[in-house]
């Protein structure tokens, strides 16, 4: 063949070659990335081999199944609209066969408001739903209200209202009685009535009775409809929790409140005096005729110590040795009770234990007494002297929501990053204490495990640097990870993903941060791209090197990957103050209002993508949401020259609510800098958000304006701190692609 033919051919083929990366680049749209279905929720039953989970589909939310043999995923649910009604609190009951759930937004707090981001005239509502795993009913609401507790055998459901506890039967069709409806309580008895526990054969319920200053664990008969209190005294027991036979209950008990931490207002009788530490400018609580909320930290307000007497007993209660916690169990038959267990006096590393839960012949609890939060064993039996650490003083555990019990509770399973600090996998170990077993390892990233009621597997959420947030199982001695959901797509665009890199940076004062490189896979040498830096929320959160196992963080990690395809290298930054590098990072000094030190990281980021020879250091942009719209915005006014522009999605402006710019908190807030801010700006901002004030966006715009910085405005009305609507993020993003390629991509274009 003659060399002119060759050449042509060769510059052909190149030419081929470069046109299918071209293709593959094009191809990872954003809308593309978020096709998958999103899992969360995972759950199993204990009697039966079946899983459910909750399953985000492009704005539609459902519940799907699938069960032993073959483990083929099936919706049970048919919410097929893109509404902005959430859904959470999956349960499933112990043969598998029902599920419950609740439709409609879960604020953070104890705000009772549900959202209604499409500004339906009618409102929207909180509901408890419920469905069979098996068969085409479809659901049917059960009654109003939240945080669902289902009935071992599936056939009613306990929730509470108002201070008092409501139970509906699962069934559907219409119900006969008022109780039957919600409209009387179940459980109707004095004080605040809360966290209801059914035994586990479901004949009786635990519950705590909060009365103010002290408070009871009630125990009530389903078959006799009767209540009883386990050794009501004057103190303050919490946290029931019901052995596997059902014939104890051990719960938390604490000294009831001394006189200098009661903050009852009184009637003004010589009987009923105001507590001492009443604040008549506090909101307070009131319990049913037993007055109000007291301070239930264990100390005296400062302001009402002053001039106060300092007789033993009359500022802070002790039980007789000096400790202020204990481990109780209760005889269901006797009602006898006794303590087994209490730390030593002045022993605080057990102060901030708050619920325990029984697992073999032991209870379980979390506490973090040195770098990593850790999970402990304590005897029911008394004889523990001190609390067996169950796992390692190593790696991240992010506590209850992250872990499951086997059936006969004896095996705990956990995810952590021991060993791989940027990603999770998955270990088990025995509730007695002994070495724990690693059961996933590699490239990927597992979350939420859940063992079959057999014994043979452990169901747990999968993801990948290119593979989003699937269902999957694993054998229970570990091994491979055999992907359940979703189905991917050619719109999932997995060969035009990257792998990201572990890329570590120094800020000034020396602390390390470790961050993630997303470089775009047609990147050429001697090429200068734009870069984007992302900074995720929290800011107690940390991004891995895959998609991630919280929603938003999921469609993060999405966008970095589709900023990179359009030509950006991308740098995720876990700054100072976030999870999984130990509670020295997390509470590292000076952050926040008290000196802003995590922006340090934020400058270390953008001087390690200046100094590299593949970015533009003049075309370096940045984004995030909450707390990353709050470093957004410390970037755009304090280093405007390093930073050409920037999304700020529900960010933070102005900490706390002094204006006194020698203040520390006004110092370290972007207001304070605003007079230096230049570049431009995306603001987005739904005017429900629970989590940062619409405020916050409302005050910064008026600031920008005076200074005729420029900015875009995106604000989605009765919509919350993470958009509720799928069609919201698409035009969120279509806006995002369309600033950035102006202001970032481009030469700096005003908006």
């Amino acid at each position: 063949m003659p060399r002119v033919h060759r050449t042509l051919i060769a510059c052909l083929a190149a030419c081929l070659a470069f046109a299918s990366l071209a293709s593959a680049q094009s191809a990872a749209t954003i809308a593309g990335l978020l096709t998958p279905g999103y899992p969360l929720e995972l759950v199993s039953a204990r009697k039966a081999d079946r899983i459910a989970w909750l399953a985000y589909e492009r704005g539609l939310r459902n519940v799907y199944t699938a069960s032993a043999p073959d483990f083929r995923p099936g919706r049970v649910t048919r919410f097929l609209d893109d509404d902005g009604v959430d859904i959470s609190g999956l349960r499933l009951s112990d043969d598998g066969g029902t599920v419950i759930f609740v439709r409609g937004y879960m604020p953070p707090g104890r705000d009772p408001r549900t959202a209604n981001p499409t500004s339906h005239p009618d409102g929207a509502e909180r509901a408890i739903w419920a469905a069979r795993t098996v068969g085409a009913g479809g659901a049917w609401r059960l009654a109003e209200g939240s945080n669902p507790v289902l009935s071992p055998g599936g056939r009613f459901v306990l929730f509470v209202r108002d201070g008092q506890i409501y139970r509906v039967p699962t069934a559907s069709g219409a119900k006969a009685t008022a109780m039957d409806k919600a409209e009387k309580p179940f459980i109707a008895a004095g004080g605040t009535n809360s966290n209801p526990r059914w035994s586990p054969d479901g004949a009786k319920v635990a519950f705590v009775s909060d009365r103010v200053d002290h408070g009871y664990i009630g125990l009530y008969d389903v078959r006799t409809r009767t209540a009883t209190f386990v050794a009501p005294g004057v103190d303050r027991d919490t946290s029931p929790t019901w052995s596997p036979d059902g014939k104890r209950v051990a719960f938390i008990r604490r000294p009831g409140l001394a006189f200098g931490q009661q903050a009852q207002q009184g009637t003004g009788g010589i009987g009923n005096p105001q507590g001492p530490a009443y604040n008549p400018n506090a909101a307070q609580g009131r319990g049913q005729g037993f007055g109000q909320r007291g301070n239930m930290g264990g100390q005296a307000p400062p302001a009402a110590a002053q001039g106060r007497a300092t007789l033993p007993g009359l500022n802070v209660g002790t039980f007789k040795g000096g400790y202020t916690l204990s481990f109780w169990v209760a005889d269901i038959a006797t009602g006898e009770a006794r303590e087994f267990w209490h730390p030593q006096p002045n022993e605080f590393t057990w102060s901030g234990v708050n619920t325990i839960t029984w697992a073999g012949d032991h209870v379980l609890f979390t506490a973090e007494p040195g770098e990593w939060l850790r999970f402990y064993a304590v005897s029911v039996a008394g004889t523990t002297s001190a609390p067996i650490a169950i796992t390692p003083d190593e790696g991240l555990i992010e506590g209850l929501a992250f872990t499951s019990l086997s059936p006969d509770g004896r095996t705990l399973y956990y995810c952590n990053n021991a060993g791989d600090i940027d990603r999770r996998h998955v270990w088990k170990v025995s509730t007695g204490g002994g070495a724990p077993v690693q059961l996933t390892k590699g490239d990927d990233i597992e979350t939420y495990p859940v063992p079959l009621a057999s014994g043979k597997s452990v169901a747990l959420l999968s993801a990948g640097a290119t593979r989003p947030q699937s269902v999957g199982l694993v054998p229970a001695g570990g091994g491979t990870v055999k992907i359940l959901y979703p189905t991917l797509t050619k719109a999932f665009a997995a060969d035009a993903q990257v792998v990201p890199q572990n890329v570590l940076t120094h800020a000034e004062d020396g602390l390390e941060i470790h961050n993630q490189l997303f470089l775009p896979k047609d990147l050429k040498p001697g090429e200068k791209r734009p870069a984007m830096i992302f900074v995720h929320g929290g800011p107690v959160r940390q991004m891995l090197l895959g998609y991630h196992y919280m929603h938003f963080y999921h469609i993060a990690y999405a966008v970095n990957q589709w900023l990179a395809s359009q030509g950006y290298v991308v740098l995720s930054v876990n700054y100072r103050g976030g999870v999984g590098y130990g509670r020295s990072f997390r509470n590292a000094p000076g952050r926040a209002a008290s000196g802003n030190a995590e922006y340090q990281d934020v400058v270390a980021a953008g001087k390690y993508l200046q100094s590299r020879p593949d970015v533009d250091g003049k075309r370096i942009g940045i984004w995030g949401l909450s707390y990353g719209g709050l470093l957004t915005a410390q970037a755009l006014a304090r280093d405007s020259a390093m930073f050409c522009g920037g999304v700020d999605l529900a960010g933070v402006h102005l900490y706390t609510n002094v204006l006194d710019p020698e203040n520390v908190a006004f110092k370290s807030s972007a207001v304070s800098q605003i007079e230096k801010w230049t570049s431009p700006v995306l603001l987005v901002h739904g005017d429900d958000d629970r989590n940062v004030a619409f405020t916050q966006t409302t005050g910064l715009v008026q600031m920008l304006r005076a200074r005729n910085v420029p900015y875009e405005l995106i604000v989605f009305p009765d919509d919350v701190h993470e958009s509720l609507l799928y069609k919201r993020w698409l035009y969120t993003f279509d806006r995002m692609e369309a600033f950035l390629t102006r202001v970032v991509k481009g030469t700096g274009g005003q908006p």
